[in-house]
């Protein structure tokens, strides 16, 4: 067996601020060798810079090697580590910029980089596309492959590195949260369509305009999901939560209200689980579903209306006895009462829903890393199965392979 452990980081650089971002990554590579030993590091594309910079790229892209490199080769040795990390970079003559990845290792040398092959839009404006595909042969952690980005999207530069022997490819990513979904489902089919280990680091937090979405993760040859990283749903909604609050706080007797408001979502979930069980149902228990809910409501509106029936008996009496409805003036008290704490609810609520759409654009989502154990053999021992599979089958292979 040749077992490496992985680890992918989520991080939100600051936007050109180079010098805070690599100290920040400089932490992150030592608090993840304190907690296990680990072979390799991978951290998200443009990680030193932040995406958003435009033109800002020509005084940000440094000459490789120079100073952001020189340290992460020697925070690599210094914990004996490999590291991979995306940053833009500049030839001898300064115009030619690349979205670039690279690669040190545990004795503080440069073993390769990439640069981003398949450009979007907008980064055409400060990089250069690249042309090749390196395959790095680390000897002790297996070849890895590298790629950026949007080249996630296209099966080729995956399978290049595949046919050239990587067994594990890094994606950098600077992947947006709308496409999230996107993300997730091409990191997945590149591992297994190629049968190789996907180290797929993607970034968070928002620069100018754009929010990303992390979602890092290591895929396995099949398919199966070794390590991941969410994206920090669970602490959006402690910090709702706290906001809520705060909110009931000030409202004082508001709270009894919220929590009526809560029982009746509860309420309308519960009859849309119903409804979810009923559909799945056969026809015949469908309608007798559809049957029950009629009594029941049949029933209800029976109740309702004998009770109002009850209170027009009651004020009849009181008027015939000449007394006051004393009851009837309580509960028109009540429901006046009622009117004034919704009020009060929707002036709190309003506020609220301001404050939490404000929040959910500047809180970043979760940073940190996840890291997997992983078995290089189950590449080769993947692709041998498929081989022998191809060596019984060589009319349909070939049949499939005429096809594409």
């Amino acid at each position: 067996m040749r077992e490496i452990t992985v680890a992918t980081v989520q991080m939100k650089p600051e936007l050109g601020n180079p010098e805070n971002n690599l100290v920040k990554m400089s932490d992150y590579i030592s608090t993840i060798a304190s907690q296990q030993k680990v072979d390799l590091i991978v951290f998200p594309e443009l990680i030193t810079s932040g995406y958003e910079l435009g033109v800002q790229f020509t005084e940000l892209a440094q000459r490789v090697p120079g100073p952001a490199v020189n340290l992460m080769a020697q925070r690599a040795a210094d914990v004996g580590v490999y590291i991979a990390w995306g940053m833009a970079t500049k030839e001898r003559v300064e115009s030619i910029l690349y979205n670039s990845a690279l690669l040190v290792g545990p004795e503080g040398e440069l073993l390769g980089q990439y640069h981003k092959v398949h450009l979007r839009g907008e980064e055409r404006m400060a990089f250069r596309e690249g042309f090749k595909l390196p395959v790095i042969d680390t000897g002790e952690i297996g070849k890895i492959g590298m790629m950026i980005g949007w080249d996630l999207a296209f099966p080729e530069v995956a399978r290049a590195m595949t046919l050239d022997g990587a067994e594990v490819i890094c994606c950098l990513a600077n992947w947006e949260s709308s496409y999230i979904d996107e993300w997730k489902t091409y990191v997945r089919s590149r591992a297994f369509e190629n049968a190789v280990f996907m180290a797929a680091a993607n970034r968070v937090g928002n620069d100018v305009t754009m929010d990303f979405g992390g979602e890092s993760m290591i895929i396995g040859p099949r398919g199966k999901l070794h390590a991941y990283l969410d994206s920090g749903e669970q602490e959006m909604r402690k910090q709702l939560e706290l906001d809520l609050k705060k909110a009931l706080d000030k409202g004082g007797d508001v709270q009894a209200k919220i929590e009526e408001f809560k029982e009746k979502v509860d309420e309308l979930k519960a009859k849309a689980d119903e409804k979810k069980e009923a559909d799945a149902k056969p026809a015949d228990d469908k309608a007798k579903a559809e049957e029950k809910k009629e009594l029941e409501a049949k029933k209800d509106a029976d109740a309702k209306d004998k009770k109002e029936e009850e209170k027009e008996k009651e004020a009849a009496k009181a008027e015939k006895d000449g007394k006051p409805d004393d009851k009837a003036k309580a509960e028109e008290k009540k429901e006046i009462e009622a009117k004034k704490e919704e009020g009060k609810v929707i002036a709190i609520q309003q506020p609220l829903v301001a404050e939490v759409k404000a929040e959910f654009k500047k809180l970043a989502t979760a940073e940190g890393f996840c890291v997997a154990r992983i078995d290089l053999d189950e590449v080769r021992r993947y692709r041998e199965e498929f081989q022998t599979l191809q060596a019984r089958q060589p009319t349909v292979y070939k049949q499939i392979v005429k096809r594409y």
